[in-house]
C-alpha cells in the first residue's frame, strides 16, 4: 500500500512560511463582557456552546 507523501517532505510548508509576530490582546472589561453575553443570550436568543443557532 503506497504512503501519502514521504517523511522527508514533512514540515516543508511551515518552515517556508514567514514568521508573523503575535499582536498583544487585551481582554474586555467585565462590564463589557457581561453586556455582550446578555445580548447573545437574551436579545439574540442564542443557545450555549458551538451550536448557537
Amino acid at each position: 500500500m503506497p504512503t501519502h507523501g514521504s517523511l522527508s517532505k514533512a514540515g516543508k510548508v511551515r518552515s517556508q512560511t514567514p514568521k508573523v509576530e503575535a499582536k498583544e490582546r487585551i481582554s474586555p472589561s467585565p462590564k463589557n463582557r457581561s453586556r455582550r453575553n446578555y445580548e447573545k443570550r437574551v436579545i439574540l436568543q442564542r443557545k450555549a456552546g458551538q451550536n448557537w443557532m
